[in-house]
């Protein structure tokens, strides 16, 4: 994405695309660096045909991590964190730290592809290891030189200690991680080296063009660029997650919130992102790529038409059940859920795509509420951003299913979080609150009023129990 900022100015558009297919090796599902730092540098390449870029800002998502060597080369492509290879680890990991502890360190939410655990399942491989890369320091490495750890990404690993802003010493003698692996922490805005010669000679931008480090996890870049004019919103970052939650001056890390499962990350400016993982639209995709490879329609919008007509709660799933989790065949996995909770399966496409929006709006509101009572934080408003936002359906049944007004948009929240991070470090916008008026003013938003059966709702999360 290449944008431009100025007083009363943010465009973004659209400079290269490409895909991001893992790899299934043999030895598990991994992540194609090499076809993703060539799509990099196409996109460099098709910036600098546009006319060049004042700072480059790279993230991506959480979590995974590559290895290098003594010499700062990748010993192999990166696991991809749905690989099944952590399966049962969380339990050696919490032998050595008790999750009450952990907690109380990281405030991270329990999932079983947390980096520490990752880590654990690594075993005799970091031995060959002198130091661990998340994804988009990775990619930062591979255009500068450079080592770092962007500390919003960072604080997603389980290593991070919430209360003091670094890696946490205790937690990674515990758990048998070498500290020196772990490279120093950059903040977003600073500086994360220049483009190497050989990369600017590749691209076509100019030798010396500035990286800047951004909030690198794609979650903390779209909350950035949420558009609220005040404290009292909440956020759903919908995508192939959707992450729901508050941004709090700080963690909340009492036994209650831990009970709950929400996460607390690091936001730009030192906030917390107080969270919890939803298994989001991957039950849509994963039920799409499906029905293509069955050779039944899979667009779209026909689909979200089919659901419009569709009876409401016609099953009732809860998506965050572990069998949504791998991919594979998604529509025979929820019909297998519905049999097993006493449900009849959805009976067409129509049924099955509202069952899954449905789920999700259910867990949206379900998190939101939680989230504001462990936090003692009144809610208003509901920013919807991220590619849920383009839809319609599931806006308005998060708007019913939360009862409070949602505001959807933009689509393209973390790209323009990760702009407006560039352009404040290079002193093109005051600070955060100013970023977030300049998207409020800039940037298409749709509004969504609260409405539909209130007790139809209720009775559907008591289902499942997402009341």
């Amino acid at each position: 994405m290449r944008a431009r900022v100025g007083p009363g100015r943010l465009e973004l558009t659209e400079a290269h695309r490409f895909p991001n297919t893992p790899l299934r090796r043999p030895d598990g599902l991994r992540w194609d660096v090499e076809a993703l730092h060539r799509g990099v540098l196409d996109g460099l390449r098709a910036v600098a045909g546009a006319g060049g870029a004042d700072s480059v800002g790279i993230d991506t998502w959480a979590v995974d991590y590559g290895l290098l060597d003594a010499d700062g080369a990748l010993l192999d492509q990166p696991f991809h964190y749905r690989d099944p290879r952590t399966e049962g680890v969380a339990e050696r990991v919490r032998a050595a730290v008790g999750p009450a502890e952990h907690y109380a360190v990281t405030g991270l939410q329990h999932l079983p592809f947390n980096t520490v655990y990752q880590l654990a399942a690594d075993g005799n491989r970091l031995a060959a290891a002198r130091t661990l890369l998340l994804m988009p320091d990775l990619l930062v490495h591979r255009l500068t030189g450079t080592i770092g750890a962007e500390a919003t990404n960072a604080s997603t690993t389980g290593l991070y200690d919430a209360r003091t802003g670094t890696w946490s010493a205790e937690l990674l003698g515990r758990v048998g991680i070498a500290p020196a692996l772990l490279p120093p922490l950059r903040s977003p805005g600073d500086p994360a080296g220049t483009l190497l010669p050989h990369v600017a000679g590749a691209t076509g931008l100019p030798a010396g063009t500035p990286v800047t480090a951004v909030a690198s996890h794609d979650t903390a870049s779209a909350v950035a660029a949420v558009p609220a004019g005040g404290p009292d919103f909440a956020y759903v970052s919908c995508g192939t997650w959707s992450l729901a939650g508050l941004e709090l001056d700080a963690p909340v890390l009492t036994e209650a919130s831990r009970a709950a499962n929400f996460t607390n990350e690091l936001g730009i400016d030192g906030t917390t992102r107080y969270l919890r993982n939803i298994m989001g639209l991957w039950l849509l995709s994963e039920t799409q790529r499906t029905w293509r490879d069955q050779g039944l329609p899979h667009e779209i919008g026909p689909l979200l038409t089919a659901a419009e007509r569709a009876r409401p709660f016609a099953a009732v799933i809860d998506p965050d059940a572990p069998e949504f989790l791998a991919p594979g065949d998604m529509p025979a996995r929820i019909a297998a859920y519905c049999v097993r909770t006493g449900q009849r399966p959805p009976e067409d496409q129509g049924s099955l795509v509202r069952t899954i929006l449905e789920a999700l709006a259910l867990a949206h509101a379900r998190t939101l509420r939680e989230a504001a009572a462990l936090a003692g934080r009144e809610i208003r408003t509901v920013h919807l951003v991220g590619g849920g936002s383009r839809n319609a359906l599931l806006c308005r049944l998060t708007a019913d299913a939360t009862g409070l007004p949602v505001v959807a948009g933009p689509a393209e929240a973390t790209a323009l979080g990760n702009v407006l991070v560039q352009a404040r470090a290079h002193g093109l916008v005051p600070d955060r609150a100013a970023m977030r008026r300049l998207v409020a003013a800039t940037q298409p938003l749709r509004h969504y009023t609260p409405g539909g059966d209130r007790a139809a709702w209720d009775a559907a999360a008591r289902r499942i129990g997402l009341d």
